[in-house]
């Protein structure tokens, strides 16, 4: 087969040409591109200044800081892609379907976002706040789009997505400020109730951490086959909660040996049938 020269110098030529006349639509698209990611950082930056300077809640900082960048992106893809030559009018319809699709496939996704909105609007708890939500105790450390961040006592990072966390039971310990330790110490019949109630009352006045308003309380938990159980009833502010639970019970099992009380150790209970 003979390879024509002309008919080769004749394909350069309009490949050259169409380099040439799409060749700026190229470019401007690329500076459209690289200008355009710059602004979003420059805007984003901007817009957290200002919520910054208004006082506005971190976690709603956050968040809506996220939603913006987002928008910002597909704006400017859109763009991107119209300067290409695309018709953005064809590539609009494609994305709804598209998006319809992904939708259905990622209806739990959704549900997530929806659920980031609620706790957003509703605010049933807020960055640096302490909960405790499907099973775990932890520390919020950030509040995305479709899951909460949250580290634990001994550092463990614990995502949850935002749709089973807004529907389900949340126990916000840090909402009132302060925290009451409820704690059960069990001691023999032939024990002196008064007296181990003066003995473990002392004990938590004597511990600065332990508030005075609301006052701790000693009380007669239960009686039951073996022991007597005290119910102790300690109040301390949230950062001092951790401290306040371990001092009490230290504390007081070294109150008892001086004075000569034995705490009676914990017998379970149950009945076996023949």
């Amino acid at each position: 087969m003979e390879v024509n020269p002309n008919q080769l110098t004749n394909y350069a030529s309009l490949l050259w040409n169409a380099v040439l006349d799409y060749s700026p639509k190229i470019i401007s698209a690329f500076v459209i591109l690289i200008v355009g990611i710059y602004a979003i950082r420059l805007i984003t930056r901007l817009i957290k200044k200002i919520m910054v300077k208004r006082n506005l809640d971190p976690t709603l900082t956050k968040f809506l800081a996220d939603i913006l960048i987002w928008a910002l992106r597909i704006l400017l893809f859109i763009a991107f892609i119209s300067k290409l030559g695309v018709e953005t009018s064809s590539f609009v319809a494609i994305l709804g379907a598209m998006g319809l699709a992904v939708g259905l496939s990622l209806q739990g996704s959704l549900s997530n976002f929806a659920g980031g909105m609620l706790i957003i609007l509703f605010k049933p708890f807020k960055v640096g706040d302490t909960i405790e939500a499907q099973g775990q105790i932890a520390t919020v450390l950030e509040i995305q789009i479709f899951v909460t961040k949250l580290v634990t006592a001994n550092n463990q990072t614990i995502f949850i997505p935002n749709g089973i966390l807004s529907n389900g039971t949340i126990i916000n310990y840090s909402t009132q400020g302060q925290r009451r330790a409820d704690l059960t110490i069990a001691i023999s019949y032939e024990t002196d109730i008064k007296k181990a109630k003066e003995i473990i009352a002392e004990v938590m006045r004597s511990n600065p951490k332990v508030l005075s308003n609301p006052a701790p309380e000693v009380t007669v938990k239960n009686l039951t086959d073996n022991a007597i159980q005290l119910a102790v009833r300690p109040w301390a502010k949230n950062e001092d909660f951790g401290a306040v639970f371990s001092e009490t019970l230290e504390n007081c099992k070294l109150a008892f040996d001086a004075a000569g009380i034995t705490i009676q150790p914990y017998v379970r209970e149950s009945s076996i049938q023949n």
